[in-house]
């Protein structure tokens, strides 16, 4: 995605204050309307309530009835007049003469402006008009007497250039409200724009973007399955692959929004969210599907504010860790064949050195005697190559190490009609001998015996060892993985051999006395090809 030309916080500022300027000036524009119009009524019945007042006064009546003195309405319209600060108040009679005004000149002429003719019918109006005072707003009002005759009318009058300097005066109010509200809203929007900003870890909308286009082809292009939960429990996000491992466990629907203890009763995400524990290298059974997962919360400012599993194919791991541990197992038997045969090459190098023939050639045939004693009986008795290739690398391993391996067989064994047994029982084997050849170091006797027995399609595999021995506590943690008496890092070797007698479906017995050495017996249901010759 391309770089905007603008920052977020330019773009935030310039949009907020834009947003503000234009609902200040709308507002003001309506604002400045209703208040002139407020102010012309206002005016409006101010000089309507005056006229009105001045109609009713009984000196205005009996001045223009001729029961008084009409010169007295003169008076009394330059008091009203300076009372109410107003710009005329004008009495007159029926054929439009003047009574009062504020020039005592004009009293006695006809009134000017042309918009009288309405009121000397009777009726109240008001007008705007141009008199000998100027343009002015008028309210003019009938005068009754007491039979209810018009008699004459009152006209009261406010200047226009008063309205207007009203209405300026609001208007000015108004604009400096504007000018402080624009001022507000521009100093609103810098904050706000710092804050988001503040909030998105100073990123652009560019650079929120491509990180969002990279985590999401980063989420999707794991070979692990993801799912994560908000601090609700409800799942926010699945991966490409989780969503195959649930569709092969039977679960279709798109999880996205469900909640996770409805959706996926065995995932334990609840739990963390409780807890704030990590789960690590879990199995996970989901309708028969076996999953390694590994559960963690999510914490923001030390606050759990979602959780995130993580989980693959368990069968998969297995597969893996089948294939690392036979290659080891392999190559570690190859190494002390290899280191061994090494060994004697020297001792016969020096004895030819030395020229001690007769000794070389009695050496000699003792190494080949042992050989075909020892390959001797494991091919006899041992019908598949590769165990019977790994057995023959232990002999050496075990020379190596100082102690003396002895293998037994009444009965010959077959190769398996499944090739992967094979390895299962490298892995069980391997393993045991291992762990035999540790326990057997501190004793004066290391001796390490392996007995085979096959029959009934069930093999019985017995390794004996004169080391140290085990108390019970230490025989009911043995196989749990990770757990050692040896130190850190150890711990593996007999979890993987339960973990291969649990996929073939067999049996594990210890026996084990301090002092006096253990004794590890498994039994394997064991189909072999059919030739047993």
């Amino acid at each position: 995605m391309k770089k905007g030309k603008w920052s977020l916080q330019a773009t935030i500022t310039i949009f907020v204050c834009a947003v503000v300027a234009l609902s200040l000036l709308i507002t003001d524009l309506l604002i400045s309307q209703t208040v002139a119009e407020s102010i012309e009524d206002t005016q409006s019945e101010k000089a309507g309530n005056t006229a009105r007042m001045m109609a009713h006064s009984p000196v205005v009546i009996e001045g223009l009835s001729g029961k008084g003195d009409d010169r007295d309405i003169q008076n009394f319209a330059n008091e009203i007049q300076s009372v109410t600060n107003v710009e005329f108040v004008v009495v007159m009679d029926m054929e439009g003469i003047r009574k009062s005004h504020p020039d005592p000149n004009k009293v006695g002429k006809r009134f000017v402006g042309g918009d009288e003719e309405v009121v000397l019918k009777g009726k109240e109006h008001v007008s705007i008009s141009e008199g000998t005072l100027g343009v002015s707003l008028r309210s003019f009002t009938p005068v009754f007497d007491s039979d209810g005759k018009q008699i004459g009318a009152v006209a009261v009058g406010i200047s226009l250039d008063k309205v207007n300097e009203a209405v300026k005066r609001s208007r000015g109010d108004i604009y400096i409200g504007t000018l402080l509200g624009i001022l507000t809203g521009i100093v609103g929007a810098v904050v706000l724009a710092r804050y988001i900003k503040k909030i998105l870890f100073g990123l652009e909308p560019f650079a929120i973007s491509k990180l969002l286009e990279e985590r999401s082809a980063m989420l999707q292009s794991v070979r692990e399955g993801i799912i994560a939960v908000d601090q609700d429990a409800k799942i926010t996000l699945v991966n490409k692959t989780a969503l195959g491992l649930l569709q092969k466990a039977g679960l279709d629907e798109n999880p996205v929004g469900k909640k996770i203890d409805a959706y996926m009763v065995t995932s334990k995400l609840s739990r963390v969210l409780e807890t704030g524990q990590v789960q690590l290298d879990e199995e996970q059974n989901l309708n028969g599907v076996m999953l390694l997962a590994n559960r963690v919360p999510v914490l923001v400012d030390n606050k759990i504010v979602g959780a995130v599993a993580t989980f693959r194919d368990k069968t998969e791991i297995s597969q893996l860790a089948e294939q690392l541990t036979g290659v080891r197992l392999y190559a570690e038997a190859l190494r002390a064949q290899s280191h061994e045969f090494m060994n004697k090459l020297h001792v016969i190098l020096g004895m030819v050195h030395m020229r001690y023939y007769d000794k070389l050639a009695a050496y000699i045939s003792e190494i080949s005697d042992n050989s075909k004693n020892e390959i001797g009986f494991i091919a006899r008795k041992i019908k598949d190559p590769v165990l019977a290739g790994f057995l023959i690398g232990k002999l050496s391993f075990a020379r190596e190490a100082g102690a003396k391996l002895m293998f037994s067989s009444e009965f010959q064994l077959p190769e398996p009609e499944d090739t992967s047994v094979t390895h299962e029982l490298i892995t069980i084997i391997g393993n045991l001998i291992d762990n035999a050849l540790e326990a057997v170091q501190k004793s004066p006797i290391k001796q390490i015996e392996v007995e085979f027995d096959f029959g009934d399609e069930i093999l019985t595999v017995e390794v004996k060892d004169t080391g140290i021995g085990m108390d019970k506590q230490i025989q009911n943690h043995i196989l749990q993985k990770g757990f050692s008496t040896k130190g850190e890092n150890r711990g593996y070797g007999l979890y993987l051999v339960n973990e291969s007698l649990q996929k073939l479906g067999g049996d594990l017995d210890i026996s084990s006395k301090i002092g006096q050495g253990t004794t590890f017996v498994v039994y394997i249901p064991y189909k072999s090809k059919g030739d047993t010759k």
